[in-house]
């Protein structure tokens, strides 16, 4: 795994080249947005990336903040996922180690699931006539927790 300035100085130069490309300002604030992004570990929401920017008191309005991620999904730098809910969630996606998720269907937490078996397996898989560049898992169940306050209600009940 690389060091987090490194990654960073490499994912700001992907942006920079995209940018160039596609004939697009190079603003600090779309800088910060993924300088942010790339310091954010796991999941993160609009309004989680929102209140760490206001945190580190670096205001960007939402339509910056919506605007510059279109870009960097445009660009491959962040994931977009979709777990079930209206709710979009991302991640980086650059030197983001490979993983599946498990979605608990009551309670809609999201836990990362490694498994170097299942990911061996799905990228091995000849498609006939498809070659796939990225793949995404969601195992959709219940998790402990939920599993256990439903074992608890039930008891409760008899």
């Amino acid at each position: 795994m690389m060091d987090k300035d490194k990654i960073k100085d490499i994912v700001r130069q992907k942006f920079t080249d995209y940018l160039t490309v596609k004939k697009c300002r190079k603003t600090p604030e779309r800088f910060a947005i993924l300088d942010m992004i790339y310091s954010i570990p796991g999941h993160f929401d609009m309004d989680s990336l929102n209140n760490a920017m206001n945190n580190e008191h670096f205001r960007v309005s939402k339509g910056t903040l919506y605007n510059t991620m279109q870009l960097l999904l445009d660009c491959k730098l962040v994931l977009k996922h979709q777990f079930g809910n209206s709710h979009s969630h991302y991640e980086r996606a650059f030197n983001n180690d490979f993983h599946h998720h498990l979605i608990c269907s009551q309670c809609g937490c999201v836990q990362e699931y490694k498994d170097n078996e299942l990911k061996s397996m799905i990228q091995n898989k000849k498609i006939k006539r498809f070659t796939p560049s990225l793949y995404s898992l969601y195992i959709f169940g219940i998790c402990g927790k939920c599993s256990a306050a439903m074992k608890r209600r039930k008891n409760n009940t008899k």
